[in-house]
């Protein structure tokens, strides 16, 4: 069994949003970028080598506009079909984002006033629409695709046999990408806990790489020591906000 290649492909900047390539016996795109960029990624695809109308799949993580933004345009690009799942399905038929976004910090804070993350993709019905983990053999690459909610409900990630992670946005690197190797969340998440919690699972599996959304590849052993902190910081978050709206004892406590 040959080794399954994860290639980059970059959508905005060096690493801002990336998609990706997997090379088994068949190619496999991951994610779509935002809208428009169809061609770019197709491009990037040829000059790996690549014939565009050999991809078997592409598989989107997510139901955000930087990563499904292009979905269609790429179905039509390369004859492939399209793989998502169920709980983002919304966003994928309506072509919108299920707002509002929730940030994690101020960089989402900045971003969710950015008028490209509110706009309209072209709609799409994904030709595979995923509810559980599912193999990946019959379209030529070794791995699997998992559910990993919590940065959306319909949050997935592929994990390979050779232990390759592409992760979407489960993590991330600080501010975009910009900080690199450095883990971090993304700019926004639905649910944190319930990410952390799908993180933690996807690190018990012990990958050998993390391929983010965001920024180059991470360390496991770097992000499971990030995920134990981000933990506590969550922890003490939810026991503060306990507090504030703790009901009054009948003495005024």
């Amino acid at each position: 069994m040959s080794r399954t290649r994860i290639l980059p492909i970059p959508v905005l900047g060096r690493h801002a949003v990336n998609a990706y390539l997997l090379l088994g016996r068949h190619p496999v795109l991951v994610d779509a970028g935002t809208p428009g960029s169809g061609p770019r990624i197709v491009e990037q695809v040829a000059a790996h080598g690549v014939d565009p109308r050999d991809v078997r799949l592409v598989v989107v993580t997510h139901g955000h506009i930087d990563h499904f933004g292009s979905a269609a345009e790429l179905r039509r690009l390369t004859g492939a079909p399209i793989a998502a799942h169920a709980a983002d399905l919304g966003p994928y038929r309506t072509g919108r984002v299920r707002e509002p976004y929730l940030p994690t910090g101020p960089m989402g804070r900045l971003m969710a006033r950015s008028p490209k993350l509110h706009e309209q993709a072209e709609p799409f019905e994904p030709d595979i629409v995923l509810h559980g983990e599912t193999g990946l053999a019959d379209f030529g690459v070794e791995g699997r695709v998992i559910p990993t909610p919590g940065h959306t409900a319909g949050s997935v990630s592929v994990l390979t046999d050779d232990g390759d992670l592409v992760a979407g946005d489960l993590i991330a690197n600080s501010f975009m990408g910009l900080i690199e190797s450095r883990p971090a969340n993304p700019p926004f998440h639905d649910d944190p806990l319930t990410n952390l919690a799908s993180l933690r699972a996807m690190l018990a599996l012990a990958p050998t790489r993390l391929h983010v959304g965001h920024g180059t590849p991470l360390d496991p052993a770097r992000a499971a020591h990030w995920a134990a902190a981000e933990q506590r910081r969550l922890h003490r978050r939810a026991a503060r906000a306990r507090l504030r709206t703790r009901p009054l004892e009948p003495d005024g406590t």
